[in-house]
């Protein structure tokens, strides 16, 4: 913690240059910020990673406040990556901590460990599903709320794919590479790739490669112990041709491509596949209500038992500033927000999140087509993890950089997978 406290100012609070999920805008800033308040109202800070769900938070805040009339929610929502990073470490060098924040767990949670406060007491944990307490479980502590569960993996549009003849799910790569030839003869580009942004890169999409591995934590322990390499690696090289699939069949401006413009165009059906997952459900919703959507697996190579899978894992989690003086009534949000029927609602039917809780019934149409296909995924036993918030500090947006270079031509794969290795080995812990 102390290594990037020395390189953060207070400056970087005044940075407005986001990055991560999506654009590069604060959203959702909210205008209760510096309003006069009445004697004895407490204000609860929130740091919110999750963009997509900025407006109906919004709108939770406001029946939160009702039957809370001695607490005031302010909600930033930040775009993810980078800058939520780099926003919360400025924050707290500047004595400006959010109450609530967000921390993905892992290697995440031990930068920030010792400012957590420990919520092992809180009467959801005893419901939280085991997937989702391991990131955030330390020492037989739990330290963060998950917020719901996500799949991964490329969305499409159904009627495209029908109208081109295609009528089963691709679960090898040659069946994608495949259902990408009919799609381009029907006159449709088939993929809109966003890799303009490290975060879909070197989260979303390498993660494929980690996941695949036939022991993924055994693997990234023999990464950090040296026995392991990412160069030379068959999974990760499989995982390249799934890139060269997506290149060769997506938009020419890829690395020009934002999180907006690549939901846009796949919403309005000037491509059939995106990369994503159901936490685009809101999004789609709103750019093109009853859009026929859903969501297959990610091939790297022609096995079909271990690419006819999705990637699940939890969305991210809400933590809380050991410090804060308002930790008591920041418990009780977050427990209000799992437990009450208004709470579970919002969860599921405005958000769409899968539950990571057992107590939270879940009404697939609620979930919206993508979340009800995930759901399907996760009742199959057909999922794979969530890798990246293992990974050292640093090195996904080393990876990004690294597949942004590919892409453009610069290298070739086995030069990418070898700047994997040297990003690797220069940031884990030594």
């Amino acid at each position: 913690m102390k290594k990037w406290l020395s390189v953060v100012g207070a400056a970087a609070l005044m940075g407005s240059v986001l990055s991560g999920c999506g654009g590069k805008d604060e959203a959702g800033n909210e205008a209760a910020k510096g309003q006069d308040k009445p004697a004895g109202v407490v204000t609860v800070k929130i740091l919110n990673f999750k963009v997509e769900i900025a407006e109906q938070f919004n709108k939770l805040k406001d029946e939160y406040e009702k039957t809370h009339p001695g607490v005031k929610l302010q909600i930033d929502t930040l775009l993810g990556g980078d800058d939520y990073a780099t926003q919360l470490k400025a924050r707290f060098a500047s004595g400006e901590m959010p109450d609530i924040f967000n921390n993905e767990g892992y290697q995440q949670m031990d930068a920030w460990v010792e400012y957590l406060e420990d919520l092992s007491d809180q009467p959801w944990v005893k419901d939280e599903i085991p997937l989702a307490k391991e990131p955030t479980t330390r020492d037989g502590k739990v330290y963060g709320m998950p917020v719901g569960l996500e799949g991964l993996g490329l969305l499409i549009n159904k009627d495209m794919f029908a109208k081109a003849g295609i009528t089963e799910t691709p679960k090898t790569l040659t069946q994608l590479e495949e259902a990408a030839k009919k799609l381009q003869a029907a006159g449709n580009q088939p993929f809109v790739n966003q890799f303009d942004n490290w975060f879909p890169l070197g989260f979303h999409s390498a993660n494929n490669a980690f996941a695949k591995q036939s022991d993924p934590n055994t693997f990234i322990k023999g990464l950090n112990d040296g026995s392991t390499k990412i160069a030379g690696n068959a999974i990760f090289k499989d995982w390249t041709h799934l890139l060269d699939v997506m290149i060769k069949y997506g938009n020419k401006n890829s690395l020009t491509t934002d999180y907006n413009s690549a939901s846009t165009q796949f919403a309005t059906g000037k491509a059939a596949i995106n990369q994503g997952g159901n936490w685009l459900q809101p999004v789609l919703d709103k750019l093109n209500p009853g859009m026929n959507v859903g969501i297959i697996p990610m091939p790297i190579n022609d096995d079909p038992a271990l690419n006819d899978k999705l990637f699940v894992g939890p969305a991210n989690n809400w933590v809380i500033y050991n410090k804060s003086p308002v930790k008591k009534e920041a418990k009780e949000f977050l427990n209000w927000l799992v437990s009450s029927e208004t709470g579970q609602k919002y969860l599921t039917k405005e958000f769409k999140f899968i539950p990571a809780f057992s107590n939270i019934k879940a009404n697939p149409a609620d979930l919206g087509s993508i979340g009800a296909e995930v759901l399907q995924y996760i009742e199959q036993g057909k999922i794979l993890g969530w890798h990246w918030a293992k990974y050292p500090d640093g090195a996904a947006q080393e990876f990004g950089a690294s597949m942004q270079r590919y892409i453009a031509g610069k290298i070739n794969g086995d030069q990418m997978l070898g700047e994997f290795q040297a990003a690797w080995d220069k940031m884990k812990k030594k």
